[in-house]
């Protein structure tokens, strides 16, 4: 790891971003160009404080999962990413196998949607980026490694990630996760993490290899469902889809009917954030 080139690169890389490029108010007037400290920690998650040491060059490694969101939160190129990683101490990720970079489009509406649940998946179910509210709905995501960064993955090898949707509901979930992830394996192809995915999931379920051998394919979201969040209970939400041109990646968009209760815990959610309701 070299220390002191990583804090000038991340220095270099914040003060060539402005507010306005990553979602946020430009606020009062700067005595200095780019991004606040705080505000880079703030897209990352991790605290001000780890941060500044980094950029002082006397921070601890960072692990593959922080790096990983601070190369979204600055929004470095690929070539930049790997620069990244290997300045670091870590080997750079193989684009064949990493996740995909997030569209720049579906990232800079996200940007701006603050009081609502947003998030944006791969094709694979994999969540790249969770707005705060979403957080605090469906959990931290940021440690998940391997196949468990899909949830699609997930769903079939961890009973309790299902938990979040009543139990008569779950069924259709099932259908709808391995539609959509037989249109990623036909666009993707067998050698291709999609492929990947597939095979480990047909070793690990039955319910899965089932569902697999019906064909179904669609990439499809319910407009309307209902989800279980564990201390606040159900929430009826509506749920909006943009795709990009591909239908690589999707922004999810959950709102709640005005003057419902449903909006009523939205709005508990929003306030009390991810110190009591993450999980």
């Amino acid at each position: 790891m070299d220390r002191s080139e990583l804090a000038d690169f991340l220095r270099h890389r914040r003060a060539a971003l402005q507010p306005e490029d990553v979602g946020l108010p430009a606020g009062a007037r700067r005595r200095a160009p780019g991004l606040r400290r705080e505000e880079v920690a703030g897209l990352t998650g991790m605290s001000v404080d780890y941060y500044t040491r980094l950029e002082q060059s006397r921070g601890p490694q960072p692990s593959e999962q922080m790096l990983t969101a601070l190369a979204r939160a600055l929004r470095l190129t690929d070539d930049e990413r790997d620069y990244l990683f290997r300045t670091a101490g870590h080997t750079a990720p193989d684009r064949r196998r990493a996740l995909p970079r997030v569209a720049a489009a579906l990232l800079r509406v996200l940007d701006r949607l603050e009081d609502t649940p947003a998030l944006i998946l791969s094709d694979l179910g994999e969540p790249l980026v969770v707005n705060r509210m979403a957080q605090s709905l469906f959990g931290d995501v940021s440690a998940r490694t391997g196949l468990a960064r899909s949830d699609i993955y997930r769903w079939f090898t961890e009973p309790a990630s299902r938990e979040i949707y009543p139990e008569d509901d779950r069924p259709r979930q099932a259908r709808a996760l391995v539609a959509n992830l037989r249109v990623a394996d036909g666009a993707m192809g067998a050698r291709s993490r999609a492929g990947d995915l597939v095979r480990a999931l047909q070793s690990a379920s039955a319910e899965f290899a089932e569902l697999w051998e019906r064909h179904e394919v669609a990439a499809r979201f319910e407009d309307h469902k209902t989800l279980i969040h564990p201390e606040l209970g159900p929430l009826e939400l509506d749920c909006q889809v943009l795709f990009t041109e591909d239908q690589s990646q999707a922004l999810l968009v959950l709102t709640a009917a005005p003057h419902t209760e449903a909006a009523q815990k939205l709005q508990l959610l929003s306030v009390l954030g991810t110190q009591r309701f993450g999980g």
